[in-house]
């Protein structure tokens, strides 16, 4: 028989916004899988840490990051290998019959890394995804900023696009979110003033973590951003 494969969404930060769901998923399973960047911690799994006692774990790390360019050849082949070996060895535990948990920040199906074991394993074993509060509702909630209401239309760009690209994206008036912020942010903040956006935007830095904070992004004047933050531009333009 075969084990069960299980996505599970650990929220954006705070252990707190675990769902019950997903707390009973993780202290049920027989193995416990992560990605990581290769000698870094996980994050997904230090969201989860109290849950983890006789569960096996499976580190999954990251060849490269940001090491090598996205678009660079190198870089395509290593993740596409890197991923394809990372569900083979999720794969090989759910032969044994074994129930396998694969962590993932924010919601599994949501710019997750578990997405790249979902379509290699999920049509081959009994899978269900469970999903997670995101990154950027928890950034929006804890900046206490309404984004979008009515007939808004909410845009979610990734800061790695190019600064044209992401000041035409914004020029619509809608509320947007941009994501994948880390090197990104003295471009993203000068696409966001070429859209004329910039008095209304919020940086949001590790949004629900104990070292959360956010400030408007005219504030924000160096480049410096962790891999969690955002930028949240607000639409609702009639908001009292």
């Amino acid at each position: 028989m075969s084990g069960k494969l299980i996505g599970v969404g650990t929220g954006p930060g705070d252990p707190e916004l675990l769902t019950l769901k997903a707390v009973r998923a993780i202290e049920a399973a027989d193995v416990v899988a992560y990605f990581a960047k290769q000698g870094n911690p996980s994050n997904a799994r230090r969201i989860v840490a109290d849950l983890i006692t006789s569960q096996h774990e499976e580190e999954l790390g990251y060849p490269v990051t940001t090491e090598i360019h996205r678009h660079d050849e190198r870089y395509k082949s290593a993740t596409a290998d890197f991923y394809a070996q990372a569900a083979e060895r999720v794969a090989l535990h759910l032969d044994q019959g074994r129930t396998v948990a694969v962590l993932s920040e924010g919601d599994p199906l949501f710019y997750g890394s578990y997405m790249h074991i979902h379509v290699r394993l999920a049509h081959r074993y009994p899978t269900e995804v469970i999903p997670g509060i995101t990154a950027m509702s928890g950034c929006w909630s804890q900046a206490g900023l309404p984004l979008v209401q009515g007939d808004d239309v909410l845009s979610v760009l990734p800061g790695t696009l190019e600064q044209e690209d992401l000041a035409a994206r914004l020029g619509n008036q809608g509320g947007a979110v941009i994501m994948k912020v880390g090197r990104n942010l003295g471009k993203i903040r000068r696409a966001v003033a070429a859209a004329g956006r910039l008095d209304s935007a919020v940086y949001v830095e590790r949004g629900t973590m104990a070292n959360g904070h956010s400030i408007p992004l005219a504030d924000k004047t160096d480049d410096i951003a962790p891999y969690f933050a955002l930028v949240l531009v607000p639409g609702w333009s009639t908001r009292p």
